[in-house]
């Protein structure tokens, strides 16, 4: 795989990163229903195989339990992927999640990851989420640059930032990169927030996609329909009617565009993604090693411009929804 300087650090990615928020499991607010922790382990070293050579997680998948997962992973991986994780989101002991810039909050975050993940140094840490208040992302980011002078982390991203709050994180330290939502169901960040990261050279990570599985081209609707309570997808309006019958409907286009040269839906819908130059890489979830098969061969592919053409013209509608 071709390796993609991100942003302006020395640092070179995959085109595509193992996404690690299905397998921190059910239990807790945003959970993707039970997993087991020997597959997630599988799939990591799959993908490690394969050429991948980052991983991205988080603090709260699973109330810590998806650093820990990643950490059993480290330790049996023949060359050691580069680790990416979050902070700033916490939680109770009723499992109840929040959103803190506190710097406190931000200190103690990073000592926590390092702890469960089983490392030194955390190749990027990143702010999960930004809060309502702009002025508080100042003490995080001071936490932060002062993690990377100490050399607990290496780098420093942001995550689901807009335009303004990365200004103001700049304020204090060199943004590495951006993690924002991305997908042909989900465009936002086209207008604004990607050409801001083209002028300052941040790397962009795209997250989710293929819409958490809906564009994976397994997805149906009995298989939406029965989504285990715990399971945060199953309130979510995209695995929903009247959204289901138009995406699953979409779904069949790209895997019409991709039986062409032999991928899957879920390839031809990350392919999109990376097409836009701003995008460095895209995180890409599995809870399996059959699951990275499935979605592995995006890194190479390319769609051509007719069947982009194509795509565009058949994304479902949102109007009225």
């Amino acid at each position: 795989m071709q390796l993609r300087p991100l942003g302006q650090s020395k640092l070179e990615i995959t085109p595509v990163g193992l996404g690690c928020w299905a397998i921190g499991g059910g239990g807790w607010q945003f959970g993707w229903g039970a997993q087991d922790d020997a597959a997630s382990v599988a799939a990591i070293h799959r993908a490690v195989e394969l050429g991948v050579n980052w991983v991205d997680t988080a603090a709260v998948y699973g109330l810590g339990h998806a650093e820990e997962v990643v950490g059993r992973a480290l330790a049996g991986c023949a060359s050691r992927p580069h680790v990416f994780t979050k902070c700033a989101m916490v939680w109770n002991d009723r499992k109840e999640t929040s959103t803190t810039l506190a710097p406190a909050a931000i200190r103690q975050g990073i000592d926590d990851s390092l702890r469960r993940l089983g490392v030194d140094v955390i190749d990027l840490m990143q702010i999960h989420w930004p809060t309502q208040e702009i002025a508080e992302i100042d003490g995080a980011m001071e936490v932060l640059a002062d993690a990377q002078r100490r050399q607990k982390i290496r780098h420093i991203g942001v995550s689901n930032f807009s335009v303004p709050q990365m200004e103001r994180a700049l304020r204090t330290a060199r943004i590495t990169s951006l993690q924002p939502p991305y997908s042909l169901l989900r465009r936002t960040i086209e207008p604004d927030i990607l050409p801001f990261c083209a002028a300052h050279q941040i790397g962009v990570i795209v997250y989710s996609p293929m819409l958490s599985g809906m564009l994976t081209g397994t997805m149906t609707k009995t298989r939406a329909e029965s989504l285990p309570a715990n399971d945060w997808r199953r309130t979510n309006r995209e695995f929903s009617e009247p959204r289901l019958s138009r995406n699953l409907a979409f779904v069949e286009v790209l895997r019409r565009i991709g039986a062409r040269h032999g991928r899957t839906p879920g390839e031809v819908a990350v392919a999109w993604t990376l097409r836009r130059p701003e995008v460095t890489g895209a995180i890409v979830g599995a809870r399996s090693a059959e699951q990275v098969d499935g979605w592995i061969g995006a890194a190479t592919f390319r769609l051509t411009a007719e069947e982009q053409a194509m795509i565009e013209a058949a994304v479902p509608p949102k109007e009225g929804v």
